[in-house]
């Protein structure tokens, strides 16, 4: 289903013109026929104009043909909400409200996202009783009434080194029956900062979109500038971009295993891989001097190459850490206890999963087999691929064993890939101008899933709109319908199955 929008692959570029403007009747239809057909929206936005704005959505069709969409379309200050029949565009149509000063009309929902500042002047869509605006954090929250119904709020100030997100849980007893997610308590404005760029610092913008998922992002963002500037990275710089995303996604499955291990009380694989994790940033830093990979990619090519001693020296680390992880998780499998624990644990249907557009392990692992690296291939991965797995269990044992599954298999990869570095330089000048009124899209898997960025450029080349649709903008959704119907006390340990970005989301 691919009516009345235009495709292209992965990576592409193309004139702003040939993107098909629609009527607002064609175009929301489109949208509702697309998703009922299997497509998936990847990212919704809006571009503010004095009058109103124009919406653009970027479409994933099914997997096998690689094929993206793009349509837009002109409203004035309001549009009608498609949030009833298609779940996934709920989130994204508060953003677009809250950006571009125009209102989704009949959202059963609406509320901030991230009490931003907009995009264009004007005042926002929700006001305090001094119209001054809302404070992060202050708005209605859901409601179950019943005398023996408590709510328990949690957040945003939590213990230890973490980023602010506020949970708020409808319980009865300890039966979770709601848990409300409300995040922006730290927005950084990076979106509206890279209008007008490119400039010396978006590149490190970039890289800390989500410091997790630096290799991710930077990607994305190298794909868009070599797609706009006309030229594109060399084989040997793709192949070390392929390995450095790999190790970043063992760095932090690997964590995600240990922390998963310490919520239930099992130490021994907690430290572990608390020790391990470590073991693969450090050979990230080997290539680039960060553990978590600044400075390693640049438009165009690498900041830094790997040369031989550096690949022989990872594939030795690599040797070792594989036999101390498999002897870890192993630990973890064998233990009764804590299968007791994962198992039926923060259950999230493949139904609801599909309609909310779940992305990344967390969809894998509820047996959707959804891919970038597969169904919209880049770089590297247009030669080598890795196998996707999935887990048809639903659950917090599911979201664990798929880690450990992609661990296994990124580990061949990388060993493979680092054996056999193509031949010359991974380094090339960056690119000094970009084309002139085009659009640019390109996807990556990142290890919490795919990662979209949308580049529209005005008529002296720079951006009029960069738009970065990290994966947690669709899966923290699915972390509050897992906790349904299950006990509070399961909720740290949902959380951390999860393991989605704050500042990912807080853009």
């Amino acid at each position: 289903m691919s009516q009345g929008m235009k495709t292209f692959y992965n990576g592409a570029s193309f004139p702003r013109s040939e993107i098909p403007l629609l009527s607002n009747d064609t175009f929301f239809q489109m949208i509702v026929d697309a998703v009922g057909g299997g497509w998936r929206v990847c990212s919704y936005l809006g571009v503010p104009s004095d009058s109103g704005a124009t919406l653009y959505c970027i479409m994933s069709s099914r997997a096998g043909s690689g094929v993206l969409g793009i349509a837009a379309t002109l409203v004035g200050r309001s549009f009608p909400s498609l949030a009833r029949a298609c779940p996934q565009l709920q989130l994204f149509e508060r953003e677009i409200a809250e950006q571009c000063l125009v209102r989704p009309e009949g959202h059963p929902w609406f509320k901030p996202v991230r009490f931003q500042k907009p995009l264009c002047e004007g005042q926002g869509l929700w006001h305090d009783s001094d119209g001054g605006g809302l404070l992060a954090g202050v708005m209605d929250y859901y409601r179950v009434e019943g005398d023996e119904v408590h709510e328990v709020a949690v957040g945003p100030v939590h213990a230890g080194i973490i980023e602010p997100g506020h949970f708020r849980f409808q319980c009865h007893g300890e039966e979770v029956f709601h848990l409300e997610i409300s995040l922006g308590f730290q927005h950084r404005g990076i979106e509206r900062a890279l209008i007008g760029g490119p400039t010396a610092r978006t590149m490190h913008e970039m890289e800390t979109i989500a410091g997790d998922t630096t290799v991710g992002h930077a990607q994305a963002y190298c794909i868009n500038l070599e797609s706009l500037g006309g030229f594109y990275a060399t084989p040997r710089a793709e192949t070390v971009r392929g390995i450095a995303l790999e190790l970043e996604r063992l760095a932090n499955h690997t964590g995600d295993l240990g922390a998963i291990a310490g919520d239930v009380g099992y130490l021994p694989t907690a430290s572990f891989c608390g020790r391990i994790r470590g073991d693969f940033l450090n050979m990230t830093a080997l290539l680039c001097g960060s553990r978590f990979g600044r400075g390693l990619l640049r438009p165009g090519g690498l900041g830094y190459d790997c040369d031989a001693s550096i690949a022989e020296e990872i594939l030795k680390r690599l040797e070792n850490v594989r036999k101390d992880l498999t002897g870890a998780v192993e630990l973890l499998w064998s233990s009764q206890s804590v299968m007791a624990r994962l198992e039926n644990t923060g259950v999230l249907k493949e139904s609801d999963a599909r309609e909310i557009g779940l992305v990344g392990p967390a969809a894998r692992a509820c047996g959707i087999n959804r891919d970038v690296r597969r169904d919209h291939p880049f770089g590297i991965f247009r030669m080598s691929q890795i196998p996707v797995v999935t887990v048809s269990s639903c659950d917090v044992y599911a979201r664990t064993l798929l880690r450990w599954l992609e661990i296994e298999r990124s580990l061949d990869f990388v060993v493979e890939q680092l054996g056999h570095l193509p031949r010359g330089g991974g380094s090339r000048n960056p690119v000094k101008a970009l084309a002139a009124d085009r659009c640019a899209v390109a996807l990556t898997e990142g290890w919490r899933g795919e990662i979209c960025h949308l580049a529209l450029t005005d008529e002296q080349g720079r951006f009029e709109r960069y738009k970065i649709t990290d994966p947690s903008f669709h899966n923290w959704s699915g972390l509050a319908l897992a906790l349904r119907e299950q006990q509070i006390s399961d909720f740290p340990i949902c959380n951390k199955s999860f393991n989605l970005s704050y500042c990912g989301f807080d853009l």
